[in-house]
């Protein structure tokens, strides 16, 4: 065992899947809001209470881009960069999820779970210690022990 509770998935792993989950939830929520009578219409036409511009495009495009990056970086970044980069990614999202919602029950429920997930990703990464020594160390991390000095094919010890 590696430090890891037997069949625990690593802390990226747990972090990328939550990413998976938040980007989801967040179309879902998207979805739902396009069903509700006229809302589509309103945005084709413009006379939605949002005026849709080429700049609040680009802005949403790239909010909505955090979630889908963090589920591979979550899983490449180094130790380090990964811890912040999914606090931050996750603080931004939260934002983001506050700040653009609407007021409909579906869209309540949809934001609780989001920043739920997204509260859970922050509290992982903020948990994440030392690959070392971490309680969820990396993917791949194993610690052997040599009980003899290793040696080359011609019997050279290494040690």
């Amino acid at each position: 065992m590696n430090g890891r509770t037997a069949g625990m998935p690593s802390i990226q792993a747990r972090l990328s899947t939550l990413w998976i989950v938040v980007m989801l939830l967040i179309l879902s929520a998207d979805i739902f809001g396009f069903m509700i009578p006229g809302a589509l219409e309103g945005i084709i036409s413009g006379t939605g209470p949002i005026q849709v511009t080429q700049e609040l495009m680009l802005v949403f495009a790239a909010v909505l881009t955090i979630p889908i990056v963090m589920v591979y970086l979550s899983r490449v970044l180094r130790y380090e960069a990964s811890r912040w980069a999914n606090i931050i990614a996750a603080v931004i999202t939260i934002l983001f999820v506050i700040g653009g919602g609407s007021p409909y029950l579906h869209y309540y429920f949809f934001a609780s779970v989001e920043i739920a997930c997204m509260l859970l990703i922050i509290w992982y990464a903020w948990k994440w210690r030392s690959p070392d020594g971490s309680p969820i160390p990396a993917v791949g991390v194993r610690r052997r022990r040599m009980t003899a000095p290793a040696q080359q094919a011609d019997g050279v010890s290494l040690n």
